[in-house]
């Protein structure tokens, strides 16, 4: 036997290693059929095993050495290598640690592998994750990349522990992530995706069957279509595939968490801004056409001035509401009101003379602090305690603040914002004024509110 038929017969062998594994999640994890289908495997000479969201790119020998080593690894690897497209973890900042990002990936993808419980994909390494997983689980919560990556920011390991984690839980190259067009090119890896085939003809198996437009789709990878992708298998995952519990499990809590909406604070706040004058010359109400028809007609004589005011929306009455139950810690509260002051004080949100009041409240109300300056509420930042610590109920704050304008306190009270964590009793009525709930969720759940209420869920590192 030739070296280039020794070598044609370990690339069919390969290939049909993949193909299997292919077809075996395919037929167990139907609602991953979308995911599976979508990357073309090509055989590279300079890659083992990697993915860029367009291609999976494989080495041949490596994939049978995995394959005689352990007969379930190349399944793994492969849905290893699909979630980290579902979770989208290669479209992220180039200044990202790479090596704490890579591993926090590898060990997002691999637990939810693990909590899918595919027999097919219980390779041996899977028992020696299990201890690891559980500790840090204990340390970071939950498993998803986000999480285990800001825990290992603030809790680098050791590099002989690291090197053991990256070890345990690698199972592909992750450097397509961080390369760009010109250096794909330079490594000869370049993929032509107008018409779903390599610079060397059509890819490894994916269009066998002649589907020229279903590989156009899967050739596309971008970061918009994994996200659809993993928006529909949140779907069917949260819908139709309730066989097993473990199937609610780490795969829908990274999808829960790659897939949720990110909103801006910033934007949010000026929900509850008002109309007021400023002593601030007006640029935009200015007329220049007539400004300078005056100048000519009567000689350096104006027929328009600029305006010595303008009107802008700013917060000048409003109501911060604080849930100071056991369930909401101090330091998460008092990071929330100055992340609030931040964001007030770098818009200049603010009326000159405000009518702020900061309300705690767990099941009674606790405290209220009125500020009407940006001084006073410096003040209250650097001297602020917390009250409290009881059950959770929200009625007490919109029965105060009622009381409180039944009684002149507020002459055009715009809002109130209530941080919590969820946990409580809502009024049954809708009060006279806008109210929004901010919601601090861990586990990225979609809490409900009335339908009179304004929704915001942040998580904790969004506001710390």
């Amino acid at each position: 036997m030739t070296d280039e038929e020794k070598k044609d017969k370990i690339s069919s062998a390969a290939r049909d290693v993949l193909r299997l594994s292919r077809n075996t999640l395919v037929v167990e994890l139907r609602f991953l059929d979308s995911a599976v289908s979508r990357l073309i495997q090509k055989e590279s000479s300079v890659i083992c095993f990697a993915t860029d969201g367009r291609l999976l790119l494989y080495e041949p020998l490596f994939v049978l050495k995995r394959y005689m080593a352990d007969r379930a690894s190349p399944v793994r690897d492969y849905l290893h290598t699909v979630l980290h497209c579902v979770y989208r973890h290669m479209f992220v900042h180039t200044l990202v640690d790479h090596a704490l990002w890579d591993l926090s990936c590898d060990i997002a993808v691999e637990s939810s592998v693990t909590d899918l419980g595919l027999r097919a994909a219980a390779a041996g390494r899977e028992e020696k994750q299990a201890r690891a997983c559980r500790e840090l689980r204990e340390a970071a919560g939950m498993l998803t990349a986000e999480k285990l990556y800001s825990h290992f920011i603030s809790n680098r390991p050791s590099e002989e522990r690291l090197e053991q984690l990256q070890e345990l839980f690698r199972a592909d190259d992750h450097a397509l992530w961080y390369m760009t067009q010109a250096e794909k090119e330079e490594a000869g890896i370049e993929f032509e995706a107008s018409d779903g085939k390599g610079r060397g003809g059509r890819s490894d198996d994916n269009d066998e069957d002649g589907d020229k437009e279903g590989s156009l789709v899967r050739a596309l990878g971008s970061e918009l279509d994994w996200k659809e992708v993993g928006q529909r298998i949140q779907v069917d995952m949260e819908t139709f595939s309730r066989k097993q519990e473990t199937e609610r499990g780490g795969m829908v809590q990274n999808l829960l968490s790659v897939n949720r909406e990110r909103y801006d604070y910033t934007d949010f706040l000026r929900k509850f801004a008002s109309r007021g004058e400023v002593m601030k010359t007006d640029d935009d109400e200015f007329d220049y056409i007539f400004y300078t028809y005056g100048l000519r007609l009567y000689r350096n004589m104006p027929l328009v001035e600029p305006l010595e005011y303008r009107e802008i929306k700013r917060i000048r009455e409003f109501v911060i509401a604080i849930d100071t139950s056991g369930s909401v810690s101090g330091r998460l509260v008092q990071s929330f009101i100055q992340k609030t002051y931040n964001v007030l004080c770098s818009t200049e949100s603010f009326f000159s003379k405000i009518n702020l009041h900061i309300v705690q409240c767990d099941a009674d109300i606790q405290e209220d602090v009125k500020i009407t300056s940006r001084e006073e509420f410096d003040s209250y930042l650097a001297s602020m305690k917390i009250y409290g610590l009881g059950g959770t109920d929200f009625r007490p704050v919109f029965s105060y603040v009622d009381s409180l304008a039944e009684q002149g306190e507020f002459r055009n009270l715009k809002g109130l914002i209530y941080f919590t964590d969820g946990f409580g009793t809502f009024p049954q009525k809708k009060p006279a004024y806008d109210t929004a709930f901010v919601f601090v969720d861990e586990a990225y759940n979609n809490p409900d509110v009335p339908p009179w209420a304004i929704k915001l869920v942040l998580s904790r590192d969004e506001i710390m």
